[in-house]
């Protein structure tokens, strides 16, 4: 018999790698989705047509009051059960601290850090009642060691969780259910091919490009190419590297691991890694000699 996951988010980007990598290691899966339910069906069709596991997803507003632990029942009751929780699922608002407004703070303080707890408690309870020596994985960042412009509420949130859960995990530990994070840094959330389907952009989309509009011509090089040469391992990350980390800390080979973030960054913010912040047509310094970059 598969073990059994709940994952939120898992309908594209790093979700979706997620949610490919443990169907591949032989796990049955629910995973919510927040609006783009064929992007989600998608998904499902590949986990059962490719690794031949039970799929189900579930729309969900989790920001909203009552939301989470709602989907945590219809989830359990979904798989028959609960081995691993990957609270995924978040959004990225950036805006300075003179500039941000109530409704925004509560959007991110309710999806980035509350819904993450809220779940985190359901799962924790689940286990302790059925006696599952499960796993718990939050999808954090490495935004949460590093602080950026315009990035404080996000960063601080991500920071939040990378320190609670050492107490979280400590709580449980008795039980035999262990709680670690994974901090990815920066990821490749679309594909080229993604990108040149998508007919337009807007001044919110960071990573669109005029020139994507000119469907006459291949999109050679992205927004994630160009921050790769800025990056140690000289390359962004991709959901199959988070989802790799996630598959290892939710193994065996990671039963004597608890209490950790583990970041997958390719050595993007390590000590003396001088990577300039780039965004809000503020040209990158570069780093470790290569060219500056500027966003578009």
């Amino acid at each position: 018999m598969g073990k059994k996951a709940f994952v939120t988010g898992g309908s594209r980007g790093i979700g979706k790698g997620i949610v490919l990598g443990l169907a591949a290691e032989g796990y049955d899966i629910v995973f919510t989705y927040a609006s783009k339910k064929e992007a989600a069906d998608a998904v499902v069709k590949k986990v059962k047509e490719t690794y031949h596991r039970e799929c189900f997803c579930l729309q969900a507003s989790l920001e909203a009051p009552g939301v989470a632990h709602e989907v945590f029942g219809k989830a359990v009751e979904l798989l028959g059960g609960l081995d691993l929780l990957v609270n995924n699922a978040g959004l990225t608002i950036c805006e300075s601290i003179q500039n941000i407004t109530e409704e925004k703070l509560d959007h991110l303080l309710n999806l980035d850090f509350r819904t993450f707890v809220l779940l985190m408690r359901d799962a924790s309870r689940y286990m302790i009642d059925h006696k599952i020596k499960g796993n718990i994985i939050n999808i954090t960042s490495s935004r949460g060691e590093r602080a950026y412009p315009e990035c404080g509420i996000y960063c601080g949130l991500k920071a939040g969780l990378n320190h609670a859960i050492k107490a979280f995990a400590l709580d449980v530990s008795g039980y035999g259910i262990r709680i670690n994070n994974v901090a990815p840094g920066a990821t490749r959330v679309r594909t080229k091919q993604e990108m040149a389907a998508q007919k337009t952009g807007d001044a919110s989309d960071y990573f669109w490009r005029k020139e994507y509009e000119d469907k006459t011509k291949e999109i050679t090089s992205d927004f994630w190419d160009e921050l790769g040469t800025l990056i140690p391992l000289s390359r962004a990350g991709t959901p199959e590297d988070i989802a790799n980390a996630v598959c290892f800390l939710a193994s065996d080979k990671a039963s004597y691991i608890t209490g950790v973030t583990l970041r997958v960054d390719g050595g993007l913010i390590l000590p003396g890694m001088p990577e300039g912040f780039a965004g809000q047509g503020v040209a990158s310094s570069g780093g470790w000699g290569r060219p500056s970059m500027e966003e578009h």
